[in-house]
């Protein structure tokens, strides 16, 4: 079984040690740090590698959003956001910055204890409260993908490999790569970098390409 490595940051003392007292509990997941900021963090850790930080999106530090998601990012971790309020902007802001999803404190234990485990993993963390700030984002550009590119961007964000797209497209393999690489492409252009699988999925759940999981 992986073991990973999972920090917390979030000012309110009282919160954080609940908190990572409870993920604790997960056989799969060690909690390394419990911080107030992302400056304490990477001052406490190191070079010790972190698998996921989960991160409280209002610091009273005078941090961004982006700038603490990014500074993160930058050391390999990957970042789970945490929220107890209902700010579409600071949601829309992490989503913009690459995080794994939104999910809010006051969710049930075994909603949080399931959103950690999979995004200690590497999972999307698609969640309505996650859709509903994307849908009314104004910043989300339009990548202008055909209605093919979206076919085939439909198939293989939601998991199907190059193979399976194209015996359910019937186009051929290299072409499926190459309207892959051409999808990449679009988004970049328009500063929605998809570099990764996982940022073709948060880009095809934010275009409403693929739906979001649990959400009729």
């Amino acid at each position: 079984m992986n073991r990973y490595r999972v920090a917390l940051i979030d000012d309110h003392e009282i919160v954080v040690r609940g908190f990572a007292s409870l993920f604790a509990t997960l056989p799969e997941i060690e909690v390394v740090a419990t911080v107030a900021t992302v400056t304490e963090l990477l001052n406490q850790v190191g070079e010790t590698h972190i698998d996921l930080v989960i991160l409280d999106l209002r610091l009273a530090d005078g941090s961004t959003v982006t700038g603490n998601v990014d500074r993160l990012r930058a050391t390999g971790a990957a970042v789970l956001a945490f929220t107890g309020g209902d700010d579409a902007q600071l949601m829309r802001a992490a989503a913009r910055s690459g995080v794994l999803g939104v999910v809010r404190k006051s969710e049930p234990t075994g909603v949080l204890l399931d959103a950690v485990t999979r995004a200690a993993a590497g999972d999307t963390i698609a969640s309505t409260e996650w859709a509903a700030a994307l849908d009314g984002d104004p910043d989300l550009s339009d990548a202008g993908l055909s209605p093919r590119e979206r076919e085939v961007l439909s198939l293989y964000a939601a998991g199907a490999k190059a193979p399976l797209v194209a015996s359910h497209t019937g186009l051929s393999e290299l072409t499926v790569v190459d309207y892959i690489r051409r999808v990449r492409s679009k988004y970049e252009r328009v500063g929605r970098p998809a570099n990764t699988k996982i940022d073709l999925y948060k880009r095809a759940l934010e275009d409403g390409i693929l739906p979001v999981p649990g959400r009729s």
